[in-house]
């Protein structure tokens, strides 16, 4: 049974971690077998007996499969990959399947005129996505030598912004005026085999506006002589060229859209929209996401060297090892306080921490992935606020009793030989930790409203910086708290 693009689109966006389960299981064990096999030709002592093992590697399987297990070789070894593969278009798989790095490696190796034979049966946007990677000399260089229509629609893409709209269309695609006959659009397909995007046609007026679209099914199914005007459908979706790529994302797994056009403001189609760049987009966004609440600029899904991991990780960690020598200053300024009690509930930092650092953590996950599948809005934007602080307080409050009552049940203060009463350490320590927790909460909930507000990434809010600066104000609470409690109770 064949899965129809709008379905395929569906299950990769709603069941990612399905796909991935699947994934794991076939085609992570072909990357393994396939990457043993590249380095052990490449182990082979003679040049000859290597080339000999590359292309019989390369003749057995797929561009694509190598792409992915050329990303893991040395540089000077990718080129020699991509110099044995069979014919251009298996070049093109490869090329626009790996990775930057790999790209980068290539281009190097290559001369101008073959990178202007791999450009020239290339996709326009793809043909941008592989020149993203050379120096903007060269790009100028390449794309003279292009013939002049291509070189155009190569331009025309990319002089818009990365991550939009118009980055990720393509300018190659079938339109014809409403008089047109189903017959006459039929053979002018035939006749441009060239042009890939055939799962939908679409329909102008005199003036160019775009009026609608007709499925590929319909050419089929319908006699030759109607026109498109009488078989079309209404588009009820589009978007400017400078519409970010979540906006994009959102609207096509929202609405379902198999092809979605891109329009400039008098209406005039720019260009086209398929799944397959909206899952590439998918695929990125997902990357910068986990990277930024891991607290990292790399690209995760690439491998890059050790040098460059270590450079895109440091500075979120300079704001932890800041952050921390913050939270030993706070500590230092209640020592004046030490003694008795205060001595004992200095034990329970990193529980108070570490509870309300978690807590904050859910708050924010759960409010970014919210945002990110549309379910937040400016309406309805203090609701959602309002409920992961009840659920905040709630989880805080009940874990403060429970923490509180085990501390006077278990009796801590009596083993560790402080001469202070159980329950004066168990409600100091179970107040603390509520406080704690309501301040985790609070600051899990509104911080990815302020990083939306200024423009970052809200998946920061999970990030370091975040938990490094929850670290400091659950502590500073907490202290606060069992001062205050043991100024009443002693």
């Amino acid at each position: 049974m064949q899965i129809a693009p709008d379905e395929e689109l569906k299950i990769a966006v709603e069941e990612p971690a399905a796909a991935g389960s699947l994934l794991e299981s076939k085609t992570s064990h072909l990357h393994d077998l396939l990457q043993e096999k590249l380095e052990q030709a490449f182990h082979k002592q003679t040049s000859t007996v290597v080339l000999h093992d590359i292309v019989k590697i390369a003749s057995e399987h797929s561009p694509v499969d190598l792409a992915y297990a050329a990303s893991r070789l040395p540089s000077h070894a990718r080129p020699m990959i991509y110099e044995n593969l069979s014919g251009i278009e298996a070049k093109i798989e490869f090329m626009v399947n790996t990775d930057s790095c790999t790209r980068v490696a290539i281009l190097r190796h290559i001369s101008d005129e073959d990178m202007k034979k791999l450009l020239e049966h290339m996709p326009p946007d793809e043909a941008v996505d592989v020149l993203e990677d050379i120096s903007e000399r060269r790009f100028r260089r390449v794309v003279e030598m292009l013939e002049a229509s291509k070189a155009l629609k190569i331009r025309e893409i990319k002089k818009h912004r990365r991550n939009t709209a118009g980055r990720l269309m393509t300018n190659e695609f079938f339109a014809f005026s409403k008089d047109v006959t189903i017959g006459q659009a039929s053979a002018h397909i035939r006749d441009n085999p060239g042009i890939d995007l055939t799962r939908q046609i679409f329909v102008l007026n005199q003036n160019g506006e775009l009026q609608g679209y007709v499925p590929a099914r319909n050419l089929i199914v319908n006699p030759p002589h109607l026109p498109l005007k009488q078989v079309m459908k209404s588009i009820l979706h589009k978007v400017g060229p400078d519409t970010s790529r979540e906006e994009v994302v959102d609207i096509v797994e929202r609405y379902k859209i198999s092809a979605l056009t891109v329009v400039d403001p008098n209406d005039k189609l720019l260009g086209v929209i398929t799944y397959e760049d909206v899952l590439d987009a998918l695929e990125d966004i997902n990357d910068e996401t986990i990277a930024n609440m891991a607290g990292t600029a790399e690209k995760v899904s690439e491998h890059e060297p050790l040098i460059k991991r270590f450079f895109s990780r440091a500075p979120w960690l300079v704001v932890t090892l800041c952050a921390g020598l913050i939270n030993v200053g706070v500590m230092s300024s209640f020592q004046n306080y030490a003694g008795g009690v205060l001595t004992f509930v200095m034990f329970f930092v990193p529980l108070i921490t570490g509870m309300s650092g978690n807590i904050g953590i859910q708050c924010s996950t759960v409010l970014v992935r919210s945002m990110a599948l549309g379910l937040v809005s400016l309406g309805n934007r203090g609701e959602a606020v309002l409920k992961e602080l009840l659920i905040g307080m709630t989880t805080g409050s009940v874990f403060g009793v429970i923490c509180g009552f085990l501390v006077y049940a278990l009796d801590f203060a009596g083993v560790s030989r402080v001469d202070v009463s159980a329950a004066a350490v168990g409600l100091i320590v179970g107040v603390g930790l509520t406080g704690a927790c309501l301040a985790g909460t609070a600051l899990g909930a509104f911080s990815p409203l302020f990083f939306v507000r200024i423009g970052v990434d809200p998946a920061v809010a999970a990030g370091p910086i975040v938990t490094a600066f929850n670290d400091f104000l659950s502590m500073s609470i907490y202290f606060l708290i069992a001062i205050g409690l043991s100024a009443v109770l002693f």
